[in-house]
């Protein structure tokens, strides 16, 4: 109906809407997803770029979106990255909205904590199981599983700061070691 790239432009958009609705989490419980759309199925990207672009919007500051821009932005230009992140952030952003106003308008405060407590559990859960996922997609060697492992480790059982594994597997991966 439209030209190729009209065609691409208006997938982004209707498939990135329809993963705002599961963004419960925000972008990095769908990574899973996220990887399935835009590498197996898209073809827009190489999971190598998947990675790249998912490395890239984690050191970067700001919002956890910055993935989907890029890929956006990969696939179609600036008006790829516009349409990708405006995609991503309008249905959870009008969803969130009217779910807090009705949280905050509970009268029974314990029922508002029960609700927020759960909310907390199951982002937490779905951004664990993404990390899972993913690391199931992109580790291809022993030294690949064991930096992840390693970095699980480091995180979960010390104070260091991501960024510093970020700069080790940066460093690492330089050196051909994953």
């Amino acid at each position: 109906m439209f030209s190729p790239f009209v065609d691409t432009l208006i997938s982004l958009f209707i498939k990135f809407s329809g993963l705002s609705f599961l963004a419960f989490g925000g972008v990095n419980a769908l990574l899973p997803a996220l990887y399935e759309l835009s590498v197996t199925q898209g073809h827009w990207i190489t999971a190598q770029t998947f990675a790249d672009y998912f490395a890239i919007a984690n050191a970067a500051p700001g919002p956890n979106f910055l993935t989907i821009t890029l890929i956006g932005w990969h696939v179609g230009g600036i008006l790829g990255a516009l349409i990708s992140t405006i995609a991503i952030s309008w249905p959870s952003s009008v969803i969130i909205y009217f779910v807090q106003r009705h949280i905050n308008n509970m009268q029974d405060l314990r029922k508002q904590k029960t609700i927020q407590y759960a909310a907390a559990g199951l982002a937490v859960g779905l951004v664990l199981a993404s990390a899972w996922e993913i690391a199931l997609h992109l580790d291809h060697s022993i030294a690949a599983y064991l930096l992840t492992i390693g970095v699980v480790a480091i995180t979960f059982f010390t104070r260091i700061h991501p960024l510093y594994l970020i700069g080790l597997g940066a460093i690492l991966g330089l050196l051909g070691l994953v």
